[in-house]
Order: structure tokens, then C-alpha cells, then sequence
């Protein structure tokens, strides 16, 4: 059985931790920023503003609601990690607890999954990032080499009257679906 992370091939040599446990009895290995990142305050992306046009009907239009959206859309925080695992692993990222309750950041998914496939597939290395949204009233700095998610390697089951799947992944972040 092998699983392990590598620093993707962008960031090489740029003094990067692969991604590591804090405890001998810890599950998550922590990730750090890639770089250092600013993530807006969403109160300072007109969110209140956007929030007061939909419950007053003043935003119906297309132009409106994609304005919304890109307004409320999580921010990639690079890790310049990749992670590989057996095929019938993920690896489930999640935030560390300090995050909400320190710096007013979530995970707006809750968590994040890491197929097996996504490590080194055609068109994409597979570099880890963290969705994350700041939910405080200013804005949150990440330094470079800064904890901001953690992952758990978790194997999977499948159910055992599942049909084949032939379909392999050809893309990065998101690419799994439509």
C-alpha cells in the first residue's frame, strides 16, 4: 500500500513542507499555503448588498445573479502539494479547527475530496487547494508556510452490483463531474 504527498512540480525548490501530523496520534496532516494569499472579507464584496437585493426581489437578471455568485465564490488557497493513494482511497480535506473560531474561515463545502485519479493525470499535476471563504469583517492574511486545512487518507467502499466504469479523468479541480 502506498500513499504520500509530493510538492508539485511549479513549486520546486521553493522551500515548501510536504504535509505532515502534529501528534503521534493526529489523523489530518496538516497543509500549509503555497504562497502568501489575501482573502477578502465578504462583507466587503457587497455582500450584505446582494443579500437585501434577493430577499427584495431587486435581483432577478442574469448580469445580477452571476454578479452574486462571483461575490459569494470560495477562494483557491494554493497548497502546491499533490497527493497519491491506492486506488480505493480519497484523501478528505477538511479545516483545521482554530480556522472558524480564530480567523473566520470555512470550508464552504465542509469538506473537500481527493479521488485517487486526480494525482498526475493528463492535464493536470494535481495540486491541492483550499476552498476557503472569509466570513469575518476584514480581511485574513495567509503567510506562506501558514497551516490552513488538513487531510485524512480514507479508504472507500463501492456497492457490488455497480457496472464498470471505463470513464478516466481528463482534468484538474472539478473535473469529475459536470
Amino acid at each position: 500500500m502506498a500513499r504520500g504527498f509530493e510538492i508539485v512540480s511549479k513549486y520546486a525548490g521553493q522551500g515548501l513542507h510536504i504535509p505532515y501530523r502534529t501528534t503521534k496520534k493526529a489523523a489530518g496532516y496538516d497543509f500549509e499555503a503555497a504562497t502568501d494569499f489575501t482573502l477578502p472579507s465578504i462583507w466587503k464584496l457587497n455582500f450584505v448588498k446582494i443579500l437585501w437585493q434577493l430577499k427584495h426581489g431587486e435581483t432577478s437578471s442574469a448580469a445580477d445573479l452571476d454578479a452574486a455568485a462571483k461575490v459569494l465564490k470560495p477562494f483557491l488557497v494554493p497548497t502546491g502539494i499533490k497527493a497519491f493513494m491506492n486506488d480505493d482511497e480519497y484523501l478528505m480535506l477538511a479545516n483545521r479547527s482554530s480556522n472558524p473560531l480564530k480567523r473566520n474561515l470555512i470550508l464552504p463545502n465542509g469538506i473537500g475530496i481527493i479521488d485517487a485519479d486526480y494525482y498526475n493525470n493528463d492535464n493536470n499535476e494535481g495540486e491541492i487547494f483550499l476552498q476557503l471563504i472569509n466570513m469575518g469583517i476584514r480581511d485574513v492574511h495567509i503567510k506562506k508556510g501558514e497551516r490552513i486545512g488538513q487531510g485524512i487518507f480514507t479508504p472507500y467502499l463501492t456497492a457490488t452490483d455497480e457496472a464498470a466504469i471505463e470513464t478516466t479523468r481528463n482534468g484538474g479541480f472539478g473535473s469529475s463531474g459536470k
